[in-house]
C-alpha cells in the first residue's frame, strides 16, 4: 500500500508512506525525502 504524504520541503518531490514506512524524514516541522536528507548530512559532515 502507498500514500502520498506530501511534498519535499527542500525539492518538492513527492513523498510516500508504503506499507507504514515513511519514505523520508520528518525534521524540524519540514518533510524531507530520503534524497535531500542525504544531502543534507554530507554537508553537515564536512
Amino acid at each position: 500500500m502507498r500514500e502520498l504524504i506530501g511534498p519535499c520541503s527542500n525539492c518538492g518531490k513527492d513523498v510516500y508512506c508504503r506499507d507504514g514506512f515513511l519514505d523520508g524524514v520528518y525534521l524540524e516541522g519540514e518533510l524531507v525525502c530520503f534524497d535531500c536528507e542525504e544531502q543534507q548530512d554530507e554537508l553537515t559532515q564536512k
